[in-house]
């Protein structure tokens, strides 16, 4: 309890830095004014328009990537496990970029219905990804956690390859902004790609909390799941459906952000224990509290310039990537 307490007020705390801080300097106390309808017309812009979608759908995103890295781990029983690592990622980013080649036609300026039909194409894309992934990594009927990540790396390998063969039809500005938007930005700082990711979100983190039981039992072993009574590729199809549906609609909206998935179970597994009833709230917090952070970095660090937001987090999960691959036996 201590330590959702502790994260909750670090989440408020760097919500309200943010709100106040920018391009557009706000005093905390014209932020209360304007939350309640008291504001100047430009500072009602600034807050409505651009800071809080954008610290929304941060909020949004890091727990959608949080709990799809901690299922990836718990199924797969490998710690090594992330949507970005082993390509889920990189397949929701090709589906997204297919589908502004040929459906919407530019990154600028998508309608309101083709921002709600983004995630459904990286669903498909990011399921692509998977199924591949497991299929390559399938071998005498066992996956094992080396092969899965190195099997995940070259179909992410593939996917990037084939994203920047449809960059090149792009016009030069929507290159740059597929660019950008494919390194981790969260590019549609506005309330109707909040409302696009909020269903997804809304929907599969109470029904994967509600399986958390099997997570636990997946992490005793198949042998002692089935034992037990669990249908256990039943179970795991159905997790990692969940865990390729937050994935790839978090990456519609925010892009292909690695490591995420990879940090915030470990930091919440290591505090909170590897009971799943706590650990998948633990890690969406977690992740909440890092994205939100991340951006406010990425906003700040080369201001008046922004970075992606990608990067910032990528800074901190490449290392600690390295660290776990080096400690993985």
């Amino acid at each position: 309890m201590t330590y959702f307490i502790i994260v909750s007020v670090l989440i408020v705390i760097t919500f309200i830095v943010s709100l106040n801080t920018g391009a557009v300097r706000i005093p905390p106390s014209d932020v209360l004014k304007t939350l309640i309808g008291m504001g100047s017309e430009r500072q009602e812009l600034v807050l409505f328009s651009f800071r809080l979608p954008r610290m929304v759908l941060a909020l949004l995103i890091g727990a959608g990537l949080a709990v799809a890295g901690t299922i990836l781990q718990g199924i797969t029983r490998n710690a090594l496990a992330d949507p970005g690592i082993i390509g889920i990622n990189a397949g929701a980013g090709l589906a997204v970029v297919l589908f502004i080649s040929f459906v919407q036609g530019s990154m600028t300026g998508l309608s309101t219905f083709n921002i709600f039909l983004m995630p459904l194409f990286a669903l498909m894309g990011a399921a692509t990804a998977a199924v591949l992934i497991y299929l390559f990594a399938l071998k005498k009927g066992e996956v094992t956690p080396t092969r899965l990540i190195l099997v995940g790396i070259g179909i992410a390998g593939l996917f990037s390859a084939a994203i920047l063969i449809f960059q090149l039809r792009m016009e030069p500005r929507d290159f740059m902004s597929a660019t950008i938007w494919l390194t981790g930005a969260i590019w549609g700082a506005n309330w109707s790609y909040v409302l696009s990711l909020l269903p997804w979100i809304v929907l599969f983190l109470p029904l994967v909390l509600y399986k958390a039981r099997y997570l636990n039992v997946l992490n005793l072993g198949d042998p002692v799941a089935v034992g037990l009574g669990t249908q256990v590729e039943s179970e795991r199809r159905w997790l990692l459906f969940a865990a390729v549906a937050l994935a790839g609609s978090c990456v519609a909206v925010g892009g292909a952000i690695s490591f995420l998935g990879l940090i915030a179970p470990h930091l919440a597994r290591r505090v909170v224990g590897p009971n799943h009833y706590v650990l998948l709230p633990a890690a969406a917090l977690t992740g909440s509290l890092l994205l939100l952070f991340a951006d406010f970095v990425a906003r700040h660090l080369l201001a008046p310039n922004e970075i992606p937001v990608g990067i910032v987090v990528a800074f901190f999960g490449a290392p600690y990537f390295i660290y776990l691959l080096i400690k993985t036996p």
